[in-house]
C-alpha cells in the first residue's frame, strides 16, 4: 500500500465574496405573526385539499391515484414544516425566558 501524503501547509484560502441573502426590508409591512400566520393558512388548505383528494377517490369521482397521493405527500410534508417551525419557536421562547437579566 503507498504511504499517505500529508496535506500540504501552503494551502492559501480561496477569496470569494460570499452573497448575502436578499432580506425584506422592516418597513413593507410584512412581519412574523403574519407570515406564520400565512403559512398555517396554506397547510390548512394543504390538509383541506388533500381530504378532498381522498373522498374524491373513494366515492369514484376520479380514479387517477397519483394526483391523490401527491395531494397526501404535500399535506404531509407542509404539516411536518410547519411542526419544525413550531417547536424551534417555542424553543426560541424557552430560551429567552430562561436567560439571565
Amino acid at each position: 500500500m503507498p504511504p499517505i501524503n500529508p496535506i500540504s501547509p501552503n494551502i492559501q484560502p480561496v477569496n470569494t465574496p460570499v452573497a448575502k441573502p436578499a432580506v425584506p426590508a422592516s418597513d413593507d409591512g410584512i412581519d412574523f405573526a403574519s407570515t406564520l400566520r400565512r403559512c398555517v393558512e396554506q397547510a390548512d388548505g394543504d390538509q383541506q385539499a388533500s381530504a378532498q383528494a381522498v373522498q374524491d377517490l373513494l366515492s369514484g369521482r376520479t380514479e387517477d391515484v397519483v394526483p391523490v397521493v401527491a395531494a397526501v405527500a404535500k399535506a404531509d410534508m407542509s404539516f411536518k414544516l410547519l411542526m419544525g417551525v413550531r417547536n424551534k419557536v417555542i424553543e426560541a421562547y424557552r430560551q429567552t425566558m430562561n436567560m439571565q437579566i
